[in-house]
């Protein structure tokens, strides 16, 4: 029997108690919290797991109390303006983080550092006094990146340019870690979701940080973006959209082994029953991202072959650039090309996987992404 709850009313009073403070702002993050914390008594996690899961809860309800506060203690924050930000999305394993690292090289760019992700929140810093969190944080991730293989398959440091996920991730409406949108209940309520509540707290997120911290651009990255390309385009009429494509059949298999990865503490866990369902939910975003580009004017997307970003990454971020119609200096165009040569693609070690480990033949694939792989013309070698 597990001292380990995943009862409401306890960690909402956990994370009051661990803030310091009470007003959690919109009570619109509710049910899917709730949906979460049925998600993970559901599933089997073991304690290990389950006390993980539910730290994590609690940490991210104290940030979103913190959060609160700031809005109230400065109510200018909502009134920052947000000015054409770039968005990079696109299947998962289909090079969305190794084109954010390289686009960050551009001064103009603004992107989304992995610790400020998880620490929105302005803190009182005195002059160049450096952010505690942010200190911990660096110790955690380089201790844990010389003793987990989990690098090889997505690099992390607190420093890293990072997937804005982790801004949505305070309003319990989005995909989470990615593994609870392939478990019950959370998946199936988050896939037939109204989006627009969360991509609004985000929006007002990324004002906060924009206050704190400002940049010229935001280069932002997510392939949970696909779900709501039409909310983002309202939210921001001047966005520009990067979408990457890559063969199905290497994409798919490789999600699939992220997500294991990251599901080892479920005791239940059954690789073949989980490839199955991680190729049916990418498939729905796909379509989903499909609808949702029929709302806009096609120029606001230039979509890019993965194959192509790999022969030659500074020729792709010249495209992007063309036909969004940024500068590129020379100066700029060095310090790209500096950095694809200094970090080919594999740099941090390649991670091993079997297609019918995860329950699937290419067949299936194929078969499911055939309208995928038509639309954009995917290279399949």
């Amino acid at each position: 029997m597990t001292d380990v709850k995943f009862e409401l009313q306890g960690i909402l009073a956990d994370a009051r108690q661990k803030a310091g403070l009470d007003n959690f702002g919109s009570d619109d993050f509710r049910e899917g919290l709730q949906k979460l914390l049925e998600t993970y008594e559901n599933n089997d996690y073991d304690e290990r797991g389950r006390k993980r899961s539910r730290r994590r809860i609690i940490d991210l309800l104290a940030a979103r109390l913190r959060i609160e506060q700031a809005f109230k203690d400065h109510p200018d924050i909502r009134q920052v303006n947000i000015r054409r930000p770039v968005y990079l999305t696109g299947l998962p394993r289909t090079g969305t983080s190794a084109l954010l690292n390289l686009l960050a090289n551009d001064p103009a760019a603004r992107p989304l550092r992995l610790w400020e992700g998880l620490n929105p929140d302005p803190v009182d810093l005195k002059p160049g006094e450096t952010d505690s969190r942010y200190l911990a944080m660096k110790q955690f991730y380089d201790e844990m990146n010389k003793k987990s293989d989990f690098s090889k398959i997505h690099h992390t440091t607190a420093d890293t340019p990072e997937e804005c996920i982790h801004l949505l991730n305070h309003t319990f409406q989005d995909v989470q870690f990615g593994v609870e949108t392939m478990m019950e209940p959370y998946g199936s309520w988050f896939q037939q979701l109204d989006k627009r509540p969360s991509y609004h707290y985000y929006a007002d997120l990324l004002r906060m940080l924009q206050w704190q911290r400002p940049g010229e651009r935001w280069l932002l990255k997510s392939p949970c973006h696909l779900w709501a390309l039409d909310i983002l385009v309202e939210m921001f009429p001047d966005c520009c959209l990067v979408i990457t494509h890559r063969n199905p059949l290497e994409c798919i298999t490789s999600y699939a082994s992220m997500m294991a990865a990251l599901m080892q503490g479920r005791q239940d866990l059954d690789k073949a029953e989980l490839g199955p369902v991680v190729m049916e939910y990418l498939a729905r975003k796909l379509e989903a991202s499909l609808v949702a580009r029929e709302k806009f004017s096609a120029e606001r997307v230039i979509d890019i072959q993965f194959n192509d970003f790999v022969a030659d990454p500074l020729r792709t971020a010249d495209q992007i650039y063309q036909h969004f119609e940024l500068p590129m200096t020379g100066q700029m165009a060095g310090a790209i090309k500096s950095y694809a040569d200094a970090h080919p693609m594999g740099k941090h070690g390649r991670h091993g996987y079997k297609l019918e480990e995860y329950g699937l033949t290419e067949q299936q694939i194929l078969d499911r992404f055939g309208f995928y792989i038509e639309r954009f013309s995917i290279p399949m070698s």
